[in-house]
């Protein structure tokens, strides 16, 4: 989509999935609904196989079991993951529809700011908010590093 054909009220957030998943969740004032859009998220996600369960590809930082995986197939980062707690999955499966298809270099150019325009945050308890951070950067250090790699 080019910039002219984008119109002035639509945000980018440098990836076209986030942005489409954004406006599902500001649509709706209502946290309920919004944890019913992150619950059906988790359980659209695949299982991430246990063997690839390892501390290398542990999120630091959450209380709950996490872990992401970035394989960059053609130029594009292909992501996985697991989660042992339902939201947290839901969050998770959220950044992997949000940053899949991306270059590293797309993924670290993603604005910030996406989190704060989600709404969750009012809705998450402060550890769940700050894993949905950490998952990110997780996510943006395994970009980092694939970039070196290119």
């Amino acid at each position: 989509m080019t910039k002219a054909s984008t119109p002035s009220c639509i945000e980018n957030y440098g990836s076209e999935s986030l942005n489409e998943m954004i406006k599902k969740l500001k649509a709706t004032s209502d946290s309920r609904r919004r944890y019913e859009y992150v619950l059906w998220l988790a359980k659209k996600l695949p299982t991430l196989a246990e063997e690839l369960r390892i501390d290398a590809l542990k999120v630091k930082g959450c209380i709950s079991q996490v872990f992401v995986l970035g394989q960059l197939v053609e130029g594009k980062l292909e992501w996985q993951g697991y989660s042992d707690a339902l939201i947290t999955r839901g969050l998770l499966a959220f950044l992997i529809q949000g940053l899949s298809d991306l270059t590293p270099g797309e993924v670290l150019a993603v604005d910030t700011s996406f989190i704060a325009a989600t709404g969750l945050q009012s809705s998450l308890t402060p550890s769940r908010a700050n894993g949905f951070l950490n998952i990110f950067l997780a996510m943006r250090a395994q970009a980092k590093a694939h970039s070196m790699n290119i």
